[in-house]
């Protein structure tokens, strides 16, 4: 019986292995289209659906556009009110500071945004040291963290961005980080913010966020800049519509702004955002049971970025019992749902009950007994 176990638990993962590779297949349903930029993506926020790309697989340097996974892994592994001590190997950074000194106290929300709104280098490796010791330590953990979101063409040694042959991604791999960020909402709220205040010990200053796609784009709402000599002019962008949020990534780019706002408009032109099935209900029978039927829902409904036309290919197929027997308790998985586009599986969602269901006792007999009589 064990054995028999095991081997169903293998064949479990890997069905959900195939449905992962299956997702991000259909997340690469995109178009090419020409750009500028060294490397370029844009990419539904939500879904991660890939939308336009143009040399999206090349490794390029990537610049501060590296605070972005910084961030989200900090935010990650740390509480935003510890108070950190500036750590002496911080200060005198070279490149963007928010001009820390050695043995200075301030929170690690507020140095999250003196590294995303002033892209402050010192800020970088202040909160590096204090979430792994030493910036080797943080480099692993942000490696960690990129290849659990899916960024396997990526190299991360350093947590500001400044120039390391070692140091380098791509702009898929950098639009799909972006996307994992901006679902953070400490993230999504930092990034978005244009001024903030900074306390440490008893002083405090206002920065301002130096990403103009906040106040120049309709929507704007994150999420970095970045440049080196080595690297160019690089920009993750990111904006909100009806309901659609998008990101624009673009590597080595020289006129970056209007390059993602080009790229940002067009995917609101051609895409919006399309509730395919909301929260799945359905009553199963429950013979047997101190109540006749037990609810069955998914933990979340499904929406996707499409163009005019595309829902017409929208199927769903549902795995669902028509009884269910007792003892059985509440939030164990009874089936399982599919939504397709043309065949192709764009979601996978298991199907729980959310009450018990109870066995009739020899009294709840008797008293049924009664009633009927």
């Amino acid at each position: 019986m064990k054995n028999i176990k095991r081997i169903f638990t293998v064949i479990l993962i890997l069905i959900f292995a195939v449905i992962l590779y299956s997702n991000a297949f259909i997340a690469r349903a995109y178009s090419t289209i020409s750009t500028s930029a060294y490397g370029m993506v844009v990419m539904e926020v939500n879904s991660g659906r890939l939308l336009y790309e143009n040399n999206s697989q090349k490794r390029l340097p990537m610049a501060s556009t590296t605070k972005i996974l910084t961030a989200i892994t900090v935010i990650e592994n740390c509480n935003l009110s510890d108070i950190v001590t500036v750590n002496p190997r911080a200060v005198g950074a070279e490149g963007s500071s928010i001009y820390l000194q050695t043995g200075q106290k301030m929170s690690v929300e507020d140095l999250l945004y003196g590294l995303m709104l002033q892209s402050g280098n010192d800020a970088a490796l202040a909160l590096a040291y204090h979430t792994s010791k030493s910036v080797e330590n943080f480099a692993l953990l942000m490696n960690f963290t990129a290849q659990k979101i899916g960024a396997k063409n990526s190299n991360f040694v350093n947590p500001h961005g400044l120039h390391d042959p070692k140091h380098y991604t791509t702009a898929e791999d950098l639009a799909m980080i972006s996307c994992y960020a901006m679902r953070n909402e400490d993230f999504h709220r930092i990034v978005g913010t244009k001024q903030h205040t900074l306390k440490s010990d008893d002083t405090s200053r206002v920065i301002a966020n130096k990403n103009k796609i906040l106040s120049m784009y309709e929507g704007g709402n994150g999420v970095k800049t970045g440049f080196t000599k080595k690297a160019g002019r690089c920009l993750v962008s990111s904006a909100c519509r009806n309901g659609m949020e998008v990101v624009c990534a673009v590597l080595n780019c020289g006129d970056m702004w209007n390059e993602c706002i080009a790229k940002m408009d067009l995917a609101f032109r051609e895409y919006s955002m399309r509730e395919i099935m909301p929260v799945y209900a359905a009553r199963i029978a429950t013979p047997g049971a101190k109540e006749p039927f037990v609810r069955a829902e998914t933990l979340n409904g499904f929406s996707y970025p499409m163009k005019t036309g595309e829902q017409d290919g929208i199927t769903v197929k549902i795995k669902l019992p028509q009884i269910l027997s007792a003892p059985l308790a509440a939030g164990s998985e009874v089936g399982g749902i599919e939504i397709y586009l043309k065949e192709r599986l764009l979601n996978s969602q298991k199907i729980y009950i959310i009450n018990d269901i109870e066995p009739l006792t020899l009294l709840d007999y008797l008293n049924r007994i009664l009633k009927e009589w």
